[in-house]
């Protein structure tokens, strides 16, 4: 699993959600032109973008990168203590693939700008 700071150049989908990435990918022909994010239309069509696991006693965020055939997890990190259990609380503590909040979003954006 790679460190965040090697995907700082990556173009991330900050709107797509774990449900977007499914109806897209998964099911094809299950969005129209008008949605905002246009149907994929060949394998080399992907996205990358984060979630936030909640699966573990530790929530995570992991970047993936998806496209028809695979979901890759290219790097993952346990969100901050603190964050983490507000994260948790607005998820009413039930375990899930969910998209990072505000909060979420802009921890990972700072780490991806790190520079050590």
């Amino acid at each position: 699993m790679g460190s965040l700071r090697e995907y700082r150049d990556l173009e991330i989908d900050w709107s797509m959600t774990p449900w977007d990435a499914v109806t897209l990918y998964l099911e094809w022909g299950n969005n129209s032109w008008h949605a905002q994010h246009q149907p994929v239309r060949s394998k080399a069509d992907f996205s990358n973008y984060f979630v936030v696991y909640t699966w573990d006693k530790a929530p995570k965020a992991i970047l993936v990168r998806r496209n028809s055939e695979e979901a890759l997890e290219l790097a993952q990190l346990d969100l901050p203590e603190q964050m983490g259990q507000n994260f948790l609380e607005s998820v009413g503590h039930l375990k899930g693939v969910y998209p990072p909040n505000d909060e979420v979003r802009h921890w990972l954006e700072t780490e991806l700008s790190a520079k050590n």
